[in-house]
């Protein structure tokens, strides 16, 4: 049996709506082979659920911090999440 696989909800604050930051998290999540997915709130920030394993949801968590070139995120939350739902890739939910 592999890594056990564990789910993370962040919540990005900042200016972070309206800057391509969805799709910045998405190619992100992607290439640490994350599944999950990213939509923004209405509040104004980004939630993002994501699921693999702890090493790479930590190199997200740093990802999400510093963001795509037009946002300013000033920080990020986290909470693990206890879910059986399972993702089949990551996406850009709306």
């Amino acid at each position: 049996m592999g890594p056990e696989l564990i789910t993370r909800r962040f919540i990005s604050h900042g200016r972070v709506q309206g800057v391509g930051y969805r799709w910045f998290v998405r190619e992100n999540a992607r290439q640490l082979g994350l599944t999950g997915q990213v939509r923004n709130l209405s509040d104004g920030t980004v939630e993002t659920i994501a699921r693999g394993r702890a090493g790479s949801l930590d190199i997200l968590k740093k990802r999400l911090l510093a963001g795509p070139a037009h946002a300013r995120v000033t920080r990020v939350t986290q909470q693990e999440m206890d879910t059986e739902r399972k993702f089949e890739h990551f996406e850009v939910v709306y």
